[in-house]
């Protein structure tokens, strides 16, 4: 019996410890807050994470690479690459996070507007040569030219 007792008891610790995970002793991913800031402000700020404000402002953001786009009406957009290093640490220091380009600023272009089409000018039609011809003829001390032979 008490073997049985002693069978039973292994079996269910050996159970207990199958089911247990170490995630619990996992630390959460690093996280740095980045600074968006545009010019002029009032842009908004989309980052590819998902998360957006209107500048200047700041985001938080995980610990790998992503870019801000920002967009204000009347301006280009402009898109801007933010590279993340993370320092994993060790069990004296805690990881650390580093966002380059930090503050992130974009100087947004103004749209240039649309070129006026100057009006077609349109092309007056000559005169007959004959009517013309007359009444230059005689105010002009230049012979009028000879008429081609007809062949």
């Amino acid at each position: 019996m008490r073997r049985l007792v002693v069978i039973a008891a292994a079996g269910l610790s050996l159970a207990g410890c199958s089911s247990m995970s170490f995630d619990a002793f996992k630390s959460a991913p690093p996280t740095t807050t980045v600074q968006l800031e545009s010019v002029p402000p009032g842009a908004e700020a989309l980052a590819s994470s998902g998360q957006s404000c209107k500048t200047p402002c700041s985001i938080t953001v995980p610990g790998n690479d992503f870019s801000v786009t920002f967009t204000l009406d009347k301006f280009q957009p402009a898109t801007v690459p933010v590279q993340v290093v993370v320092n994993p640490g060790d069990f004296t220091t805690s990881a650390t996070v580093t966002a380059t380009p930090n503050p992130v600023v974009a100087e947004l272009q103004s749209l240039k507007p649309a070129r006026k089409q100057k009006p077609v000018k349109r092309v007056r039609k000559p005169k007959p040569a004959a009517a013309a011809a007359a009444p230059a003829a005689a105010e002009s001390p230049f012979p009028a030219p000879a008429a081609a032979p007809a062949q």
